[in-house]
């Protein structure tokens, strides 16, 4: 039995449950944050399952990238309850996650909004394996469509609908709105499936992959996610 914590967008979430079903799911709205909510949706999430943190396997966490802040608040929640429980941590990027929960029969195109012209790019065939098509990026959207294009792959996340109008004007199909979150479900279902893939194996010195330095570090703060 897991919980899965997913806070790499505005739009984040917590879930609870196992390789046979999901047992609850609570979505972290665009205008909530992330520092505030996340450990009150775990406890709702597990009072609706019907399980405490006793009842917990393992926990596990989207790994990046995104929104700086929300990463990092979803990468600190989880640390911390694995080591006071004593249970190991799963971690996947977000981007992935996002493409494993498409359920479509073709590579997907994860997109997330980096801002400053670029967008947090990975691409994947996910199905009885995971083929990582194009590695997580951020990247120019122009170098995505170059790399990825000849594939026809399905365009999704906050990435996309940011960039309808020029993925489609190269001929690429964008997923709709409903299919542009990563799921803390999905996360779930990759460390049920694919364990050895997101096993941490050293939890406490374990960090998230930003991608980038946040816009404070750089200097450039007015422009950076989260």
């Amino acid at each position: 039995m897991l919980l899965g914590i997913e806070t790499s967008t505005a739009t984040g979430s917590v879930a609870v449950g196992d390789e046979a079903s999901v047992l609850a799911e609570v979505v972290l709205g665009v205008q909530s944050r992330h520092a505030e909510s996340v450990l009150p949706a775990v406890e709702f999430a597990l009072a609706t399952a019907g399980l405490t943190l006793d009842g917990l396997d393992g926990v596990v966490v989207g790994a990046g990238p995104g929104s700086f802040t929300g990463v990092r608040v979803g990468a600190a929640t989880a640390k911390g309850l694995v080591r006071a429980r004593g249970l190991p941590l799963f971690a996947y990027s977000g981007l992935l996650a996002l493409a494993s929960g498409a359920g479509v029969d073709r590579p997907v195109c994860a997109l997330f909004d980096a801002r400053r012209g670029e967008v947090y790019a990975a691409c994947y065939r996910v199905g009885d394996a995971v083929d990582e098509v194009l590695a997580p990026g951020a990247r120019v959207l122009e170098d995505v469509l170059d790399a990825v294009g000849g594939l026809d792959p399905l365009y999704a996340g906050d990435g996309a609908l940011a960039y309808r109008d020029a993925i489609a004007g190269r001929g690429g199909r964008v997923a709709p709105a409903h299919m542009a979150v990563p799921r803390a479900s999905a996360l779930i279902w990759l460390a049920t499936t694919f364990p050895a893939r997101g096993r941490v194996p050293e939890p406490v010195s374990w960090e998230p992959s930003y991608l980038r330095d946040p816009g404070a570090v750089r200097g450039v703060g007015r422009g950076a996610m989260g």
